[in-house]
């Protein structure tokens, strides 16, 4: 029988059994401590990527390579060891190219988990764009090392029935990726390659024929939150708004992107009669108003920054509104369009206008004229450009999300998001 010990987390005692890995004990007693290469089936555990850094008797330290001991004091939701943790969840986007909405795991995915758990709503970090090849060359999977993160949960769980390992890392340093034993690879089954796209915490290991498709609301990651108090709305006690409030004037634009976070919007169905009560459109889309005549309370802009017109129209837009908010991934950091920003612009022309397969014979030229947007020699997200005030993710965002953020910038009135509505894709 297990020896019983006494541990501290966050000040509370906890009675446990001794040699029991931190992390799960932490789970049991409704700590949250995230985590993106513990597994529970690798023994010793990897402790790479450090999401789970705590406070351990005084020291920083991951929790998943801790073992429970008497007297041990935990420290985990410091303001500090909070924003150590958001600092490194957003450094794994920012070095990869993660753009949720064309990923085969969103919804299935640990690392956009972790960036649903820890509120990440923006990278305070530039995103890098690497380049980097997506190897097609095994014969049951593809390797995107544009997702990879390095966990190395792969490396050390997957082997096929010889016992051979199939990954293993390549190089050294920052030009360190995991490549594959295309000969062990051969020998996997069906079971064992489909357990390697599994553990992979990122969409980096897709199986050929495989998918993790099915609608919103059954994947993985859509509704439940490890978190014991998020998925709980947190009523709202602000006494400030009484009566009817002084009316407010919005103007909305849609950059480059498809409309959709527009749709999403005045995707509120009968609560936009309330919202019409509440604020009027200016300039925007939905009333056709192409200038501004009056100053704007706040301004809601859409879609990435392309082309010369995209910057002009910013720049209009952050000097006739008080409060400027980026919605959708694309206005955040660059979303879809950005897959253009790993490839030169010269080759993303020559691609579409000359080597596009659907263009008429003899009639293969890239437009040019005075008149047409110039573009930018890559997507800008929309920060780059002006300042910000305030950022709302996913594509698109849930209209519930939208306007709980904006009643709260126009009459400050307290809000909570619920996990479901807390989304990038």
């Amino acid at each position: 029988m297990a020896k019983l010990i006494n541990i501290t987390i966050d000040g509370r005692n906890i009675l446990t059994e001794e040699g029991r890995n931190l992390v799960d004990v932490a789970k049991e007693n409704g700590f949250f401590i995230p985590s993106l290469c513990y597994f529970e089936s690798i023994e010793s555990p990897l402790g790479t990527c450090r999401t789970c850094t705590c406070r351990i008797n005084g020291k920083f330290g991951p929790a998943c390579t801790e073992k429970v001991r008497e007297g041990l004091t935990v420290e985990v939701n410091a303001p500090d060891l909070k924003d150590m943790r958001k600092a490194l969840v957003e450094m794994m986007f920012a070095e990869g190219n993660h753009i949720c909405p064309s990923c085969e795991k969103s919804g299935n995915c640990d690392l956009q988990h972790m960036g649903y758990e820890l509120g990440i709503a923006i990278s305070r970090f530039p995103h890098l764009f690497k380049d980097r090849l997506i190897d097609y060359d095994a014969k049951r999977m593809i390797m995107e090392h544009n997702r990879c993160i390095k966990c190395m949960r792969c490396v050390v769980e997957i082997k096929n029935d010889d016992g051979k390992n199939v990954f293993s890392y390549q190089n050294r340093g920052n030009e360190t990726y995991v490549g594959i034993d295309y000969n062990e690879e051969k020998k996997l089954t069906r079971e064992q390659a489909i357990h390697a796209m599994n553990i992979c915490p990122t969409g980096a290991i897709i199986v050929r024929g495989e998918s993790y498709g099915m609608p919103f609301g059954f994947r993985k990651f859509d509704k439940s939150s490890t978190r014991p108090d998020y998925n709980t709305p947190v009523k709202s006690n602000n006494n400030k708004r009484k009566g009817k409030p002084k009316k407010k004037t919005i103007a909305t634009v849609s950059l480059a992107g498809c409309f959709g976070c527009h749709m999403s919007l005045l995707d509120i169905d009968t609560e936009l009669l309330d919202i019409v009560e509440l604020v009027s459109f200016h300039k925007s889309p939905i009333t056709d108003i192409k200038k501004f005549s009056k100053r704007c309370d706040v301004g809601i802009v859409e879609g990435s920054v392309c082309n010369d017109e995209n910057v002009e129209t910013l720049r209009a837009f952050r000097e006739q509104c008080d409060l400027l908010v980026a919605v959708g991934e694309c206005a955040i950091w660059g979303g879809l369009p950005s897959m253009r920003n790993s490839i030169p612009l010269a080759e993303c022309m020559e691609e579409a206008y000359l080597n596009c397969v659907t263009s008429e014979e003899g009639n293969t030229i890239i437009p040019y004229h005075k008149d047409l947007p110039k573009m930018l020699d890559r997507v800008y997200e929309s920060r780059e450009i002006v300042k910000i005030d305030y950022f709302i993710p996913g594509c698109p965002p849930d209209a519930q999300h939208i306007w709980k953020a904006v009643k709260n910038l126009l009459w400050d009135e307290n809000y909570s998001i619920l996990y479901s509505e807390f989304k990038y894709d």
